[in-house]
C-alpha cells in the first residue's frame, strides 16, 4: 500500500474502508469529469485550482483524469475553489461506480 493514499472506496474482501488504496474507478472518472467541467466554466487552469487549494497540481490532474479519487477534505477544498457545492462534484455518483474493474492489474490491498 502507498502511504497517505487512501479513499473511502471498498475493495472486495477488504475489511477496513478507511485503508483502501486509491485505485481508478468509474466513480473517480465521473468525479474527475465534473471537476474539469466546473473548472473550465470558471476559466481556471489546473495550476490555478492547485494554488487555490494547496493541492499539488499533479494531484489535480490525477483527479480530473480519474486516475485517483480525492479525499473528502480535498473534494471540499476543490469545490470551494470552483465556487460550487461539494455535492455538485458528486452529482450522479452511485455506490456501484466504486467497484474496481476486473482488468485493473494494479497492486490491490490484501
Amino acid at each position: 500500500m502507498y502511504p497517505a493514499t487512501y479513499t473511502l472506496a471498498q475493495l472486495p474482501g477488504h475489511v477496513h474502508a478507511g485503508s483502501v488504496p486509491r485505485v481508478p474507478s468509474d466513480a473517480a472518472a465521473h468525479i474527475g469529469r465534473l471537476m474539469a467541467e466546473h473548472r473550465r466554466r470558471r476559466t481556471l487552469t489546473q495550476d490555478e485550482v492547485a494554488a487555490a487549494t494547496s493541492i499539488d497540481s499533479s494531484n489535480i490532474r490525477a483527479y480530473e483524469s480519474g486516475r485517483s479519487m480525492p479525499s473528502v477534505f480535498s473534494l471540499v477544498r476543490i469545490a470551494e475553489a470552483l465556487d460550487v457545492a461539494a455535492g455538485d462534484l458528486l452529482e450522479g455518483v452511485t455506490s456501484d461506480m466504486f467497484a474496481v474493474r476486473a482488468d485493473d492489474r494494479r497492486r490491490r490491498a490484501s
